[in-house]
């Protein structure tokens, strides 16, 4: 699924990291990817056959987050009928990933430098100290640096949590994985349907400010509603804006011939000219290539006429 040199990159990265015990920053947009990073920092650690423990800092009010993460014993507040290990405790020797970590408050903020300075702590309510050997991975889709110059955000935290701070590029930036993701997305859903080559080619063209969470969406529906097994453009069910430039016909816009005869183009001067290498990065057989290339040669030389 992974055939772009930026994310080629960032893999290679991402497995040098993991032999650390280093804290990791994973930045990038909504739906990129971020949490896939993180899995392979601890599926490729020495950590990797201990527990892997995973928290949305936004999916929780602040007054409950702290005892999700730190645990809480009997009768340290209302409701509070047995002791629970916190998270840190769960992941003892393992991982624990904390996503949208730029969401944490001010008073969060400290308690969690603390343990990632190696200070033990209290469970709520609890009188004896609790240390834990955890390595921590963070995510945010925010700008932390901006942040922390904005008084929303702790600088000696930030620093202690981008030791390794890794960028996840947003899924227009990764043309060559768009096919591939969304061929793996559609053998979830069922194995008999393949893409047309006209819906592969409005794939790539779109802008996914969604990235992968919206190509993922997207191929779902079309392979719930598709007539056929080959999904069709009308079956993506796309916005009709791409990169700005509409889709549908009119003053201004774009068919989709012309996008695929773009897109042709374009990985024809990527490669150098070489059609077999252009039609791999495609995603087309060389024959394809070959056979709309000659097309366009045909309808220019009529258009000169």
């Amino acid at each position: 699924m992974i055939a772009s040199e930026p994310m080629r990159r960032l893999i290679a990265m991402t497995e040098r990291v993991a032999r650390s015990n280093a804290t990791v920053l994973i930045q990038g947009e909504s739906g990129a990817g971020k949490e896939l990073v993180a899995r392979a920092i601890h599926h490729f650690s020495p950590r990797g056959h201990k527990p892997w423990v995973d928290l949305s800092c936004a999916a929780l009010p602040d007054h409950l987050l702290e005892s999700e993460l730190f645990g809480y014993e009997k009768g340290a507040f209302s409701g509070a009928d047995a002791p629970k290990p916190g998270l840190f405790e769960l992941a003892h020797q393992g991982t624990i990933f904390l996503d949208e970590i730029g969401e944490l408050d001010a008073k969060m903020q400290v308690k969690l430098l603390r343990v990632l300075d190696g200070v033990s702590y209290y469970r709520l309510g609890g009188v004896r100290k609790v240390t834990v050997d955890v390595r921590v991975v963070a995510a945010t889709n925010q700008d932390l640096e901006a942040a922390v110059s904005q008084g929303r955000f702790r600088g000696d935290l930030y620093h202690r949590l981008s030791q390794i701070a890794l960028q996840v590029p947003p899924l227009r930036e990764r043309y060559d994985d768009i096919a591939p993701l969304a061929r793996y997305f559609l053998a979830q859903q069922d194995s008999r349907l393949r893409f047309s080559e006209a819906a592969l080619a409005m794939l790539r063209v779109h802008s996914w400010p969604g990235n992968i969470r919206e190509l993922r969406n997207t191929v779902t529906k079309a392979a719930v509603l598709a007539q056929g097994e080959v999904i069709q453009p009308s079956d993506l069910l796309l916005h009709p804006h791409s990169n700005g430039t509409a889709l549908n016909g009119g003053s201004g816009t774009v068919s989709l011939d012309g996008m695929e005869r773009r897109m042709i183009f374009e990985a024809l001067e990527a490669t150098g000219g070489h059609h077999q290498k252009a039609a791999a990065r495609l995603g087309i057989s060389r024959r394809t290539l070959t056979r709309k290339l000659k097309l366009y040669e045909s309808n220019s030389i009529q258009a000169a006429v």
